[in-house]
């Protein structure tokens, strides 16, 4: 048997920490790892058309899987580009490792062809970012860069520059114990029995709940209900906890709905489960809150707490759950939900309205006719912007479905990248990207991807022409919209261009029918629906600077001679505003 190089070394320890695809561009410095992946039987080479597609994609198998993925970057370029995707990955909690190859290791530090440092570029982004310099470094680093990258649940950077990569390994690797999943977290005793008295004391508690939810739908079904609690969540808990919830109230923040606003204020205990909800704007300030999260630096820096517990929240529970005194009234919980019920119905008043005949199309109505006609296990991946909005409110989870996006790091053109990365975690399940024309386009050339490996992802396209979440933040702070108008091609077109099925839809009554071709189609399917460029997101509570800025925005157009602009906005956005 002929002695193995470092890079089919390094590709075994990958294939026994469970890694089965690697997502990247090739590149001469990769050669040898590339090399190495096309040998080796246990391990695909996906050829993505930007790393920065790479490191999404790799990302979003590994929250659909739970499990180790990989991505690489040829030497400078190359696995710059890798970054925005890693920086997502990391603030989303995936497990990625990812591989920046590097320049001859006699150059480094000689302002060689295309050097960069990225062991320290990357370490913003990871819990680990090292270089190899040395072959018999390779398994004991990677080692580590795994289990970092398993036991924090992050990014982990390795460096290793291609000749080190082509040079023999000095021996075979050890068959070290490689760590592939995570301990659960029981918090102590003292804190169990501090929150139980919190809870006993208080009249109404109310639950909000973030992703840290995930894996623990029933223990926060039978706490709440033994303690009569109101339960709101943020975005990325929603596909965790609102599905079969007696108690939902809806979502908090600037996407929310529903009457989860009320009841985080009137509360008199607010228990965060599992969230690390950014917006501090949209937090009590006057009443007690608990905190329970598996990650102790999440605690207490959105908001002051009166207990911080660390442990992880289905195990807290367990815990916590048998301690509490049940509690009797319903008042708190009632009005809660009828709050709830009473603001979703004057919302679905007002957007059904003559719906169907209106154009542009609305784009709540796309994302509800999408909501009706997906598949019960499909993966949903969002773009960041208005897309989050439509399906922050209208695609229902149920404990099947799958919701992706870059929740936390707010990038654009995240959608189609993370399609991939789930489509390849199996091929019978329907993916689709919610995507916006600014998010698509930025990326677009990835939608090759999936002709070239025949992946059945279902783009639909929301395209109103514009960057609207931009907008709306424009609209916000005062200023009349400059900058974000796009000139798109026919999208459909273009797919068709590509190999692809693509269909473009301008009026409602086509919606459904294209959705439902596009759907039995067994390749990649584009559908471009046109949707109302004035219709804006009005977040659940409305602030009196937020009026300010929308009066000024408005004024602005009138100088401006955008009158016709400015009510075409005011009509298409009367069914967002919330209703008390």
């Amino acid at each position: 048997m002929a002695k193995q190089n470092v890079a089919e070394q390094f590709v075994d320890i990958l294939v026994r920490a469970g890694v089965t695809r690697m997502y990247g561009v090739v590149g001469d410095s990769l050669n040898p790892v590339v090399d190495a992946v096309r040998r080796h039987s246990g391990i695909e080479w996906i050829h993505v058309r930007h790393e920065e597609t790479a490191a999404f994609a790799a990302g979003a198998e590994a929250q659909v899987t739970g499990h180790l993925t990989a991505c690489a970057g040829s030497c400078g370029p190359g696995n710059l580009h890798l970054i925005n995707g890693l920086y997502d990955a990391h603030r989303s909690m995936a497990p990625v490792l990812a591989l920046a190859s590097h320049i001859p290791s006699s150059e480094i530090g000689l302002s060689y062809f295309q050097e960069t440092h990225p062991d320290q570029l990357f370490r913003e982004c990871s819990h680990y970012s090292e270089l190899i310099s040395n072959r018999r470094q390779m398994p004991r680093l990677l080692q580590t860069a795994i289990q970092h990258a398993v036991g924090r649940s992050g990014v982990s950077v390795v460096s290793l520059p291609g000749d080190i990569a082509a040079e023999p390994a000095p021996e075979q690797a050890a068959e070290h114990a490689l760590v592939t999943s995570r301990p659960t977290a029981r918090p102590g005793d003292e804190e169990i029995e501090k929150l139980a008295a919190m809870i006993d004391e208080a009249d109404r508690v109310t639950l909000f709940c973030g992703s840290g939810t995930a894996g623990a739908h029933a223990e926060v079904m039978e706490f709440a209900e033994k303690i009569k609690s109101p339960v709101g969540h943020a975005l990325r808990g929603k596909e965790f906890i609102q599905y079969d919830n007696p108690f939902d109230v809806g979502m908090s923040g600037l996407l929310g709905y529903g009457a989860a606003y009320e009841a985080t204020h009137e509360c008199d205990l607010l228990i965060l489960l599992g969230t690390d909800f950014p917006y501090n704007a949209f937090l009590p300030d006057d009443v007690r809150i608990a905190q329970v999260d598996v990650r102790p630096e999440h605690l207490g820096r959105r908001t002051k707490l009166d207990l911080a517990v660390w442990g992880d929240v289905r195990e807290t529970l367990r815990c916590l759950t048998p301690k509490v005194s049940p509690k009797t009234s319903r008042r708190f919980l009632d009005r809660m939900l009828k709050k709830h019920a009473d603001a979703l119905e004057g919302v679905v008043k007002a957007y059904t309205r003559k719906v169907e005949r209106h154009v542009p199309i609305h784009p709540e109505y796309v994302a509800s006719v999408l909501d009706e006609l997906a598949a019960d296990d499909a993966v949903f991946t969002v773009d960041t912007g208005m897309c989050n909005v439509w399906a922050a409110r209208y695609i229902t989870p149920n404990g099947r479905r799958r919701i992706i996006g870059s929740f936390s790091h707010g990038s654009m053109a995240n959608a189609l990248p993370q399609a991939i990365g789930a489509q390849f975690t199996d091929r019978n399940r329907q993916v689709v990207a919610m995507a916006g024309d600014g998010g698509f386009s930025m990326l677009m050339g990835d939608f090759l991807t999936l002709v070239q490996y025949g992946l059945p992802v279902k783009i639909v396209l929301f395209n109103n022409s514009s960057l609207g979440m931009v907008e709306l933040e424009m609209l916000v702070a005062g200023l009349p919209a400059h900058g974000t108008t796009n000139h798109n091609p026919d999208f459909a077109a273009v797919a068709r261009a590509c190999g692809a099925y693509g269909v473009r839809v301008e009026k409602p009554k086509q919606l459904a029918g294209a959705l439902k071709d596009a759907f039995a189609h067994d390749g990649p399917a584009l559908v471009d629906v046109v949707t109302d460029p004035n219709a804006l997101s009005i977040p659940p509570r409305i602030s009196a600077d937020m009026v300010t800025g929308f009066a000024l925005s408005a004024s602005k157009m009138v100088l401006d001679g955008g009158v016709g602009r400015m009510v075409q906005m005011a009509r298409s956005n009367l069914r967002n505003v919330p209703r008390p």
